[in-house]
């Protein structure tokens, strides 16, 4: 079983003037899908805050970081940009992956800015922070992700498909 963590970036949720609805429905999908999911954490659409929690999670060997909101195109919208600023490798299929399959219910999709990449034997992947975007991203990834955790902890080999 991964340990997952569900990070919301988000100034409305953080301040409580709304209610977060995304983190919960990813932590949902995470545990039907096997995962020990430790906490879902509210931040600020904030550069340290983003930035800390991220490196803390990677030091904490969380396996699965997965972030929802900070995706689109507001000035505030960074998890993108703190998440690059984390990763030491980009796994860019995903994030493609999950525009494509997205595209196929809205054109808008095309808008996420979201991505996913690796830091030590962690796997960091940006949802965008509307609960039914989160939700439709997340499906379409979450069951070949196993196997990219695998891989990543070396719990299989790469060679094996």
């Amino acid at each position: 079983m991964y340990k997952a963590i569900v990070i919301t970036v988000s100034d409305r949720c953080y301040k409580k003037e709304r209610e977060d609805l995304a983190g919960p429905t990813v932590k949902q999908i995470l545990i039907e899908n096997g995962y020990d999911v430790n906490s879902v954490v509210i931040i600020p659409d904030e550069k340290e805050y983003v930035i800390d929690v991220l490196k803390k999670s990677v030091e904490d060997n969380i396996n699965f970081i997965v972030t929802t909101g900070g995706t689109g195109f507001s000035k505030r919208d960074i998890t993108p940009e703190c998440t690059k600023e984390i990763i030491d490798r980009d796994v860019p299929g995903v994030a493609e992956y999950m525009r494509l399959k997205s595209f196929e219910i809205t054109p808008r999709a095309m808008l996420s800015r979201g991505l996913c990449g690796i830091k030590n034997n962690s796997l960091i992947l940006n949802l965008p922070g509307s609960p039914k975007a989160a939700k439709e991203n997340l499906e379409a990834v979450v069951d070949t992700l196993k196997h990219g955790l695998d891989i990543l902890t070396s719990k299989s080999s790469d060679c094996a498909r």
